[in-house]
C-alpha cells in the first residue's frame, strides 16, 4: 500500500482547511443532498464530501458508509486531493497503491473509487474531495464522470459560500 502523498505546500493548505471553519462541525442538508444525488445517479452505495486534515480525512456528509472520520494516509481522498482532473480507481485490487488497503481488505471492502478535489477558491488549494466509491470494479462512462464533476462544482461552490474570492 502507498500512503497518501503530503505536498510541499502542506502547512498552506491546513491554514486554509482550518480558516474553513469546517471540520467537525454537524452535517448539513446542503451537502447530503450532493452525496445522496451521487450515489442515485451513478448508481453507487457511497459517497462523500472529505475534508483532509493534517491526520485524517473527516466526512462533512456522508452515505453508505458508518465512519465519520479515517486515517489521512491510508485514504484514497488523500491521493485524490492532488489531481487536477479526476482520480480513478477501476479496480482496487490491480491498482498497487491500494491492492492492500485497509478499507480494500476489510471493511468496505472498497473495490471501485472516482474522486474530485476540492478546493479554496481564492488559493487554488485543495481542501478536500468529492468521491463515490462501489464494492464491485467499474469503469464510469464520460456521462458518469460529467455528473461527479458537476456534483463535485456544488460542493466546492458550498465550501466556499460566504468566503472573500
Amino acid at each position: 500500500m502507498k500512503n497518501a502523498p503530503i505536498d510541499n505546500n502542506e502547512d498552506e493548505r491546513l491554514k486554509v482547511v482550518h480558516d474553513l471553519g469546517i471540520l467537525d462541525t454537524p452535517h448539513e442538508e446542503r451537502f447530503d443532498i450532493l452525496t445522496r444525488e451521487a450515489c442515485e445517479k451513478l448508481q453507487m452505495p457511497m459517497s462523500t464530501i472529505s475534508i483532509i486534515n493534517h491526520d485524517r480525512e473527516w466526512f462533512k456528509s456522508r452515505q453508505g458508509i458508518n465512519l465519520q472520520q479515517g486515517p489521512r494516509n491510508v485514504s484514497f481522498c488523500g491521493h485524490a486531493m492532488y489531481s487536477d482532473y479526476i482520480f480513478i480507481v477501476e479496480d482496487t485490487l490491480l491498482d498497487k497503491r491500494f491492492k492492500d488497503n485497509p478499507y480494500v481488505i476489510g471493511e468496505p471492502f472498497i473495490r471501485f473509487y472516482a474522486g474530485v478535489s476540492l478546493r479554496d477558491y481564492k488559493t487554488k488549494l485543495p481542501i478536500g474531495v468529492f468521491c463515490v466509491k462501489d464494492i464491485k470494479s467499474r469503469k464510469m462512462t464520460q456521462e458518469e464522470i460529467g455528473i461527479l464533476l458537476e456534483l463535485a462544482a456544488k460542493a466546492e461552490e458550498e465550501l466556499n459560500v460566504g468566503k472573500n474570492i
